[in-house]
């Protein structure tokens, strides 16, 4: 297939280069220069205008923005509709706000002009692990799309079938699905990201019950000088506690124990607090992912050891620099 795309940053760019490696044509934009030259270096057809895209697009035409949710993700959906007409498609790979998917795909199809919202989980890594694809939108245009999902999907991999799967769509074994109408895919991927948290909170909680096992104020005879490192390592090999978080937690824990590149400063990119407002409106006890989000806004004011492993995880995973951003308002990513 030929697909636009808008957004070359950490994961767009990468999402461009996994598809043209499978044969796909890609037309990427992105305000920045150099980044349209890098992807034209590596075989896209790259232009100077979201104008420009559309018009080399064959019909029906399909753009995937990969932008951070909020402002700029809303002007850029209604600036391609404007440019867009019937039966064309407006993809959605970002973390944006679930509501306003349901709202766009409302208005969108209005217009003849349909709309598909893909939570997208793969990071930095996705070029070659591929990207975990959770996708709204109406079946038939999920089903259009269908060559590029797969081939940004990871694969069935070296994963054993989950036993009593047989008549269910093929698809999720692949790592990609069909979750629902508009807004449906962002909504599973919201919950996903807050689970994340959680289990982020608790792989921090444990290391630091750990680190601080040989405190001076211990008995002399409990305490330990245990090697966090090693204790990641023998964790990921057989453990049930084994997971691509673990991975990370013992690849910067390799680097240095003592986690002095990370300050323990750690933002939330929206999702968190999403998915507590959702278990607020649907009387949903949260008490873990909400715990866990407090917990990073505490982080902004005393950092410890456990905060310092949450920096590192997420630097690792997705490429994201501590910072004191501003707070990510409600349909807004970071």
């Amino acid at each position: 297939m030929k697909i636009g795309l808008i957004g070359l940053g950490r994961m767009g760019g990468n999402i461009a280069r996994r598809l043209m490696r499978d044969g796909h044509e890609t037309v990427v934009y992105d305000v920045s220069a150099d980044a349209r030259a890098t992807l034209a270096k590596d075989g896209s057809q790259a232009v100077d205008s979201v104008e420009a895209l559309v018009q080399a697009l064959p019909s029906p035409k399909a753009v995937w923005v990969m932008l951070p949710a909020g402002e700029i993700t809303e002007a850029t959906v209604q600036q391609l509709a404007g440019l867009m007409g019937k039966d064309d498609i407006i993809i959605d790979g970002g973390n944006t706000f679930y509501k306003d998917d349901a709202r766009r795909g409302k208005e969108l199809a209005q217009k003849g002009i349909h709309y598909v919202d893909v939570g997208t989980s793969g990071g930095v890594w996705g070029l070659d692990r591929g990207y975990c694809m959770m996708i709204g939108g109406d079946k038939p245009t999920v089903d259009h799309l269908d060559p590029i999902f797969k081939t940004l999907a990871p694969g069935a991999g070296d994963i054993p079938r989950t036993e009593d799967r047989d008549g269910r769509d093929p698809r999720v074994e692949q790592g990609y699905m069909h979750a629902g109408p508009a807004g449906a895919g962002h909504f599973v991927k919201m919950i996903h990201n807050g689970i994340e948290y959680g289990m982020m909170q608790s792989f921090a909680e444990g290391f630091d019950i750990l680190k601080n096992r040989n405190a001076d104020f211990l008995p002399e005879h409990e305490r330990y000088d245990l090697d966090m490192a090693d204790i990641a390592e023998v964790w990921r090999r057989g453990s049930v506690v084994s997971s691509w978080l673990l991975d990370l937690t013992a690849s910067a824990l390799a680097k240095g124990s003592e986690l002095d590149n990370y300050s323990g400063y750690v933002n939330d990119s929206g999702e968190g607090r999403w998915t507590v407002n959702a278990a607020i409106e649907e009387a949903v006890p949260a008490e873990v992912l909400t715990s866990a989000l407090f917990a990073r806004f505490r982080s902004r004011q005393d950092h410890t050891y456990a905060e310092r492993l949450l920096s590192a995880m997420r630097m690792g995973f997705g490429g994201h620099v501590e910072g004191r951003g501003k707070p990510p308002k409600e349909g807004e990513h970071s």
